[in-house]
């Protein structure tokens, strides 16, 4: 299916809106080189579909414009009133409970308030997990395992997977071991698969336009597997997604939205366009992703969490949220015509962090898709969904950074017109999962500062009131040691009911290693977050209070191999968490043994944050504990199929040197890809006159004077080259040296 190169261009592109340019600034003429491009190349992308995608009104909201459910809408009505009534019952019981510590003495002072204030808001926090966690430990008890829907698929789905930068070889090997599973299936004709690279790195982009051809070159033509590449990353993976939409969206009924990371079971995607096909209400369909082939001590203890504690939290999500569910922004099923309709997001008023584009996009898309009458549910018993996790505590906080600025962002987006209660729940859950580690800082400070205060502090005597008693802080001992047990019994809870339900689980527990070692697993991770939870509270404090005070994150790439992180960054990065941990320790000592005491854990925590850190990126020490039988996973005794057959796909391609050649190079050197490249790039855009591309400019003239391809690496900058890989000119330019 040859597409002439005209197709590829955006329906709304400048060179819609100008005359055509003249011929030096156009597409490349045929030349012997192009002549002997490999076939797929000629069809990177299939024949453009546009879908009308208006950007959305946050202000306004005309329920007549959305969609009319087919049937009756069932509000989980019990399940939200047992969840959101028993979390406010037992916060409302946790603040009496504190109102009388701390009012033993008759009287409650000003920082007293502050207090049960502060102890409130994060009790209310950890009730609602507990409730929810509850009703999912009900629900898996009684529910039977997801059956998947029969039958053949009448309706088209396009696989997209958006690519900013990642490693070649585990993105592809990703797609093809999916694509393969898929097509066992028998169902493979009703699926595309579409790799779309918002990547700004020259030899990333290279790499994956070698990929792909070599990739297509060994499907054949009728592989239905197609790339794209855009020059702008504009709105980042949100802007990614619409412009697939936008212009081939017409052409799918769904759209399965992938992470680079993601890897999906045939199967299970069979079953998420099944169930999509089944209910002509749906918007959104959600599994739950679980992790896996992680190795570094923290990815294996987040690995097993996520394994034995998440599908108790995301069933009790996914039962009181009915169909006002969440999206998490892959392994996901969307009705094309739906997400058109609904979800072309604004751009928010103000500058980042709190303006500009939305970044946390996928609770947005959910609220709105939602607001148009369509329904967003979860299949969390659904297997053969996986992700991996960041391999390290830095690594997690540089992705927590942005996701913190995403959902503070939210804040200007909950009052948005339309929007159901449920939705706005989800973004007051997002909103509170990171003001609760300032609000728990705050609690620390507020208690310390009471504790001095009694211990420090004279009682005046002579204050003029006719009480025969001075009066001052004072806390009741022995209810403040059952409130604290009622409140780790509660956070702990969700753990321990994961726990329960893997016992109860003849093959989960024999393949976690057996009853035995999964409680001991169960227990180290356990200790090793309590150390971690305050570094995290010190971190995510940070990044609160530098997202209040304007400071935007950006998009980096997410590291996901398990390289280790250089000490001297681990030092720089905790040397401040350390030394807050040493001087909360003497002070609290000095002030008060049981105020040392009752601080230990956090005190541990921080004092110990660089080696802790540094021991959560090491392989010997997570790879240790698998030898052991211990943070074991179902998914790691027996590996699902896809997983490896993609870690095997994944070294052959590493051992093809996918990602090792500069880009300037493996296009020097390879007339063929260099002429499948240029086939690649849209059509050039008009320049209007006065307006300078300062890096085309310069990459121009330096072109101009290099003789060799290593003088014209050598000048090149990072942009500049990038630069030279949009233009045809210079790429021809590029090809002549020697």
């Amino acid at each position: 299916m040859a597409v002439p190169l005209d197709t590829l261009t955006p329906p709304h592109s400048d060179a819609d809106r100008h005359p055509a340019p003249p011929p030096e600034a156009g597409p490349a003429r045929p030349t012997e080189a192009t002549s002997a491009v490999p076939p797929e190349a000629h069809h990177a992308m299939p024949p453009e579909a546009p879908l009308a995608m208006p950007v959305q009104d946050l202000g306004a909201w005309d329920p007549r414009s959305g969609h009319r459910p087919a049937r009756p809408e069932r509000r989980p009505w019990l399940a939200r009133a047992f969840v959101f009534g028993g979390a406010a019952l037992l916060t409302a019981y946790g603040a009496l409970q504190m109102y009388e510590v701390v009012s033993v003495s008759g009287g409650t002072t000003a920082l007293q308030y502050v207090l049960l204030v502060l102890f409130t808001l994060n009790f209310s926090w950890i009730a609602l997990a507990f409730t929810g966690a509850i009703l999912g430990f009900v629900v898996l008890l009684r529910a039977p395992r997801h059956k998947p829907l029969a039958g053949a698929l009448a309706t088209r789905t396009a696989v997209v997977m958006p690519v900013y930068n990642e490693a070649t070889a585990r993105t592809f090997a990703g797609i093809e071991a999916m694509r393969a599973e898929v097509e066992a299936t028998g169902h493979g004709a009703a699926f595309d698969w579409f790799v779309l690279s918002d990547s700004t790195q020259g030899d990333a982009w290279i790499a994956e336009e070698r990929a792909f051809l070599a990739l297509r070159e060994r499907l054949g033509p009728e592989a239905r597997l197609y790339y794209r590449h855009r020059a702008k990353n504009h709105h980042r993976k949100a802007g990614n997604i619409g412009d697939f939409v936008s212009r081939w969206g017409a052409s799918y009924d769904h759209m399965l939205v992938l992470d680079a990371d993601s890897l999906m079971s045939g199967p299970c995607i069979v079953a998420l366009a099944s169930a999509m096909e089944a209910d002509p209400d749906a918007g959104i369909v959600q599994s739950l992703p679980l992790i896996i082939n992680r190795n570094t001590l923290f990815a294996r203890v987040q690995q097993f969490a996520a394994r034995i504690y998440g599908p108790v939290i995301a069933t009790g999500l996914s039962a009181w949220s009915g169909s006002d569910g969440n999206y998490w922004g892959h392994n996901a099923i969307i009705r094309t015509r739906a997400f058109a309709q609904a979800c072309g997001l604004p751009d928010l008023p103000g500058k980042p962090p709190f303006g500009g584009h939305v970044l946390s996009h996928d609770f947005v898309e959910a609220a709105l898709i939602r607001r148009a009458g369509w329904s967003v549910t979860m299949l969390p018993t659904l297997p053969g969904s996986y992700e991996e996790s960041p391999p390290s505590l830095i690594d997690v906080a540089v992705r927590d950074r942005r996701w913190a600025q995403g959902n503070l962002q939210h804040s200007g987006i909950i009052g948005a017109a339309g929007l159901r209660a449920a939705s706005r729940q989800h973004f007051a859950t997002g909103i509170a999962g990171y003001v609760a580690s300032p609000l728990w800082l705050a609690q620390l400070v507020v208690g310390i500062a009471l504790v001095l205060q009694t211990a420090t502090i004279q009682p005046d005597y002579f204050s003029g009131d006719s009480g025969l008693f001075p009066n001052w802080p004072r806390f009741d001992p022995v209810r403040a040691l059952q409130l604290f047990g009622l409140t780790m019994g509660i956070l702990l809870a969700p753990k321990l009911l994961g726990l329960l339900l893997a016992l109860f689980d003849g093959p989960v527990r024999r393949a976690s290693g057996g009853a035995l070692r999964l409680v001991l697993s169960s227990l180290i991770e356990t200790l090793l977050s309590a150390l971690i939870a305050p570094i995290a509270m010190l971190i995510q404090s940070g990044s609160v209070f530098q997202i209040l005070a304007g400071r935007d994150t950006g998009w980096n790439p997410q590291r996901r191999d398990d390289g280790s992180i250089p000490f001297s960054d681990i030092v720089r990065r905790h040397r401040w968490h350390m030394a807050l941990g040493l001087v909360t320790g003497v002070a609290a000592f000095a002030i008060a043994t049981s105020l040392f005491l009752w601080m230990s854990p956090t005190i541990l925590g921080l004092v110990l944050a660089i080696p802790i850190s540094w021991a959560s990126g090491q392989l010997a020490w997570g790879l240790g504990l698998k030898r052991l039988g211990l943070l074991m996973t179902p998914e790691e005794r027996d590996p699902p199929a896809v997983a490896t057959a993609a870690g095997s796909l994944a070294r052959r391609n590493a051992a093809m040197g996918l990602d090792d050649a500069p880009a300037l190079a493996a296009i020097h050197a390879d007339a063929h890809l260099a002429a499948a490249h240029a086939l690649m790039l849209p059509p050039a855009s008009p320049r209007s006159r006065g307006a300078i591309d300062p890096d085309r400019t310069l990459a121009a003239a330096k072109l101009a004077e290099a003789r060799t391809l290593d003088e014209a690496t050598a000048w090149l900058s990072p942009k500049e080259r990038l630069a030279v890989l949009h233009d045809r000119p210079l790429l021809d330019r590029l090809k002549s040296l020697s």
